[in-house]
């Protein structure tokens, strides 16, 4: 289920950052609109997308806050930095993504407890400007964006896709499989993401070769367990993907609240390379070299994009195909002393796009993810 919630509202405020307070000129406008969905529920919490969209002059920092009514507790969250004191939830801006132009909007997930109903918010608050509109409630898995493919092989769509969307952070799920359309960097193209199930789908982009990451669609699980409490997390994947352009297929996991993010790399095409603590003329220089974990061999780098820590495998040979003893490459990094027994949340795999030669279409074959 679905729930999508939107709110608007002008008015004239202050832009208040991580970490320091700015005051913007009394002519400055400032508005808003909030779109809250409620992506997936299980017993006792639920995940959720917010997707902020600025109306009024551009912002370099941006605080949203807003009440839960029902006891709801946010326990992680991706792409902001989210506290909640009492009933009252307040998220700021990553590292990355805290400029926001005019008409532009950005996005970030959370993942919640609750015991019960589950409410949306009533209101939303975006440095000091409140949203208010009005609310309304889906029971789709995803919307239908208003302007996607028809289907068919010119497009790059399959005629007999399950699911077809073309908006930022779009979602569906099934099989227990979450799909996203994350479309987060700043100067992106259009990108359409489709599936046939949670295992099988695609992409197709078309984003200009400019420095930073455009996207990452992506499927994924949620695991909420700590290293510890896991006797295994195994999956393979089988992929099609272009040749030229500048991407890469990886895995995305994210543990202890989005402190530690551990990328493993399968492949890789053109200008695109892992953050790292040094750089040298031949680009990041590797904390490790021809490390044997989870069935593969990986140059390990260590690094952090302002907002968590970041830990990159990449396969010293690239490969469209494979299996991979996740739980080994996690555990790595605890036996080396890099993380110690953290709880491991979202385990996501796709592509990873900072620019394409044109039109291009990722497709991911097979995929699955287990873990007891």
């Amino acid at each position: 289920m679905r729930t999508i919630a939107l709110f608007t509202g002008v008015t004239v405020a202050a832009a208040v950052g991580v970490a320091t307070v700015s005051v913007l000129p009394a002519s400055a406008a400032t508005g808003c609109r909030v779109a809250y969905a409620v992506s997936s529920t299980w017993p006792g919490g639920f995940g959720a997308n917010v997707v902020i969209t600025n109306l009024g002059d551009p912002v370099t920092a941006w605080t949203l806050t807003w009440s839960y009514s029902a006891g709801q507790t946010v326990t992680q969250a991706w792409n902001a930095t989210v506290t909640q004191s009492g009933a009252q939830v307040t998220a700021r801006n990553a590292g990355y993504n805290g400029s926001v132009g005019t008409n532009g909007s950005v996005s970030f997930g959370f993942n919640a407890s609750a015991n019960g109903s589950n409410p949306v918010p009533t209101s939303f608050t975006l440095n000091g400007t409140a949203c208010t509109g009005g609310v309304s409630n889906s029971p789709t898995p995803s919307r239908t964006p208003t302007a996607s493919p028809t289907g068919g092989s010119s497009t790059g769509v399959p005629s007999d896709a399950a699911w077809v969307a073309s908006g930022a952070w779009d979602q569906w799920t099934n099989n227990g499989y979450t799909l996203i359309n994350d479309i987060w960097g700043g100067g992106a193209g259009p990108q359409t993401i489709w599936a046939r199930t949670g295992m099988n789908w695609g992409v197709v982009a078309e984003h200009p070769r400019t420095s930073g990451v455009k996207s990452y669609p992506h499927t994924g699980k949620t695991l909420n367990r700590t290293l510890s409490s896991l006797s295994s997390i195994r999956s393979t994947f089988n992929v099609t993907v272009p040749s030229g352009g500048d991407y890469e297929t990886a895995y995305d996991i994210w543990a202890n609240n989005n402190a530690y993010e551990v990328m493993i790399w399968t492949n890789q095409e053109g200008n695109v390379g892992p953050i790292a603590e040094s750089y040298d003329a031949n680009g990041a220089v590797p904390n490790a070299r021809n490390v044997s974990a989870g069935g593969h061999t990986w140059n390990v780098y260590r690094g952090s994009n302002g907002a968590n820590a970041v830990f990159s495998f990449v396969r010293t040979s690239e490969t469209n195909s494979g299996t991979i003893d996740v739980l080994a490459v996690l555990n790595w990094l605890r036996t080396n002393g890099w993380w110690g027994d953290v709880t491991v949340g979202q385990a996501q795999f796709g592509f990873e796009l900072s620019g394409n030669a044109g039109r291009q279409s990722f497709v991911c074959n097979t995929f699955t993810l287990d873990y007891s």
